[in-house]
């Protein structure tokens, strides 16, 4: 039985406050892969394939360290890297799905559960068109309920409007009936873009994602089209470019700890 992973269908939505106003709003849904279940996925759903090709998948080249079979263990190993020793993780991967074959996933969040069901950890996996990937892993203090809030600089390089000298500011409502991800973008001068995913959970079956390929059909291809023709409107409302500076590893990961931050 799919007890926990789900669809969340909702939307995405962008604001840049400086140096010019813009804003876009696009209809969006988002898988949540509970890894527990994921092999279950590919053998009950037949649309659904997990490393395989179908009409939605999943595949471990697209996230972590990008090797097959190694998606759990990379995440294990980034939270005891972060001081969250255990095991027996509950790991709940929120991301787009390839759809036949594409994708590309400005961010993809893990929520990580101790057995007992307590959040513990979260990553937020980064992605630029660059293909390169940044993963900044932040524990979840033992008293904190409801909306999470973390923060920690920003570094990868990742729109070509955007500086790097900037802060990341997390503020999330893990999944439930809902989830909510909101990222606000600030330089020193103040804030400059904010960036949310809010979506309303959908059981998981054949019969959804077909209805999903109705209501949205090749989301993925047109979030990436989207991209380039938002950027085409930054360029042309004349927003300063910032040239991409490739990163020293394409695959890395940043522990957030509370009084500072160290590499992985």
């Amino acid at each position: 039985m799919i007890e926990h992973s789900a669809i969340y269908a909702g939307h995405v939505l962008h604001a840049r406050s400086r140096p010019k106003k813009h804003s876009l709003r696009y209809s969006v849904f988002s898988l949540l892969v509970d890894l527990d279940e994921i092999d279950q996925l590919n053998d009950k759903l037949r649309l659904f394939g997990y490393n395989k090709p179908a009409l939605y998948s999943v595949h471990d080249a697209d996230h972590g360290n990008g090797r097959t079979g190694e998606l759990r263990s990379w995440v294990e190993e980034r939270l005891a890297a972060a001081g969250l020793e255990g095991r027996s993780w509950t790991i709940r991967m929120l991301c787009y799905p390839r759809i036949l074959g594409y994708v590309f996933n400005p961010i993809t969040v893990y929520f990580c559960y101790r057995p007992e069901g307590q959040l513990a950890g979260v990553l937020y996996e980064v992605c630029n068109t660059f293909n390169e990937r940044h993963t900044y892993v932040i524990p979840v203090e033992s008293e904190a309920t409801g909306i999470l809030r973390h923060r920690c600089a920003k570094e990868m390089y990742v729109s070509p409007f955007m500086p790097m000298n900037c802060e990341y500011n997390f503020r999330i409502s893990p999944p439930g009936d809902e989830v909510a991800i909101n990222i606000g973008e600030s330089d020193p001068d103040g804030p400059m873009l904010f960036a949310t995913f809010s979506g309303k959970r959908r059981p998981l079956s054949d019969g959804a994602l077909l209805r999903m390929l109705v209501a949205y059909p090749l989301m993925t291809m047109k979030v990436m089209g989207g991209i380039h023709w938002e950027a085409l409107k930054l360029w042309w409302k004349g927003v300063p470019i910032y040239r991409h500076k490739p990163a020293a590893a394409r695959i890395a990961s940043t522990i957030v700890v509370q009084n500072g931050m160290g590499k992985s």
